[in-house]
């Protein structure tokens, strides 16, 4: 799907222009047209593209291959790649993935090409509709709106990830199974794959707000330093929360531990206050004796009640042992 917005001072927003007329309207020093690719083909998207006058590497980088954030200067435009992580699902399980947005920036023109819908696209699409002011600032300030939206929108993944790891922690101590195992890998691969786009994310930014370019005006670097400060801000909290999960994946080894070595403790318990009723049944059944038995004169009663209680009082004798020694 291919959508446009052409603002010009003094007159309503126009949409759902042909690209035909993309050249005329770039002629217009003063307004600001934007092009959205959503999904479009590559046959489709190219012919579009060329008719900006961009380089055959910057169009075939767009439509082609997978980069990580970058930013290159052409000149008279600005080719900008960047990341978007977004929610696989909002119910369980859950899990993020991660696309690539490429976007065109010229003086008076902003192209936005994607795979799959962003959320933070249609909202600044809505708002450019709704308030011509989104647009009125020129094509950097619209980017600027662009960019801090896909910032912004790290903030539900971030809950998210603290509702999970609130969540862990107090099943680590009541019942931890298996499910919590993949919970904790599944926040340890999300958390790493966004520490990846955030880090690269941040440098592009810190470019746009210190470098100088010919397509973004010096008194809206501020706006990029913003921004910039935000991803700085994230990866911060990036980094504790990757902490919480490396804490709470040990918790939970050491819970397991802990419990196995409780479960092996009583059954060594077990299995020694049993190993003398062993060795009394054992010795009292050997027939070595039977020949000249030295209890050939006791009584039946005698040998029976004898031998039960032998064997009742070991146990207990051995079990206040070992409680006076500490072992249980």
């Amino acid at each position: 799907m291919i959508r446009s917005l052409f603002f010009s001072p003094g007159k309503p927003v126009r949409t759902e222009i042909p690209p035909s007329e993309f050249p005329s309207l770039l002629r217009d020093r003063r307004g600001l047209l934007w092009v959205d690719f959503t999904s479009e083909p590559p046959e489709t998207a190219l012919p579009v593209l060329q008719s900006f006058g961009f380089h055959h590497l910057a169009i075939e980088d767009a439509l082609q291959q997978t980069h990580a954030p970058k930013i290159d200067d052409w000149g008279d435009y600005l080719y900008i790649v960047l990341n978007y992580m977004h929610l696989v699902k909002a119910t369980e399980p859950w899990d993020t993935e991660i696309d690539e947005l490429d976007i065109f920036l010229g003086r008076n023109y902003v192209i936005t090409h994607h795979d799959n819908p962003v959320t933070s696209i249609d909202e600044t699409w809505a708002s450019c509709q709704r308030d011509p002011r989104y647009s009125q600032d020129g094509a950097d300030h619209l980017l600027y709106k662009i960019i801090d939206s896909i910032v912004m929108n790290y903030m539900p993944i971030i809950e998210k990830i603290d509702e999970e790891i609130d969540w862990i922690e107090d099943q680590v101590f009541d019942r931890p199974s298996s499910q919590t195992l993949a919970r904790l890998f599944t926040l340890k691969r999300v958390l790493l794959a966004m520490r990846r786009i955030l880090l690269p994310q941040r440098e592009v930014l810190n470019k746009m707000a210190r470098d100088d370019y010919q397509v973004i005006d010096r008194k809206d670097r501020i706006f990029f330093r913003d921004i910039y400060d935000h991803l700085v801000r994230l990866h911060d909290v990036n980094e504790s929360l990757r902490d919480l999960v490396g804490g709470a994946l040990d918790t939970y080894l050491s819970v397991i531990n802990n419990r196995m070595n409780e479960v092996m403790k009583t059954l060594t318990i077990i299995t020694t206050l049993f190993m003398p009723l062993t060795f009394v049944t054992g010795f009292f059944g050997m027939n070595f004796f039977a020949a000249n038995p030295p209890y050939e004169n006791w009584t039946l009663p005698t040998i029976f009640y004898g031998t039960l209680s032998l064997m009742l009082l070991t146990p207990v004798i051995m079990f206040f042992w070992m409680r006076r020694r500490t072992w249980v």
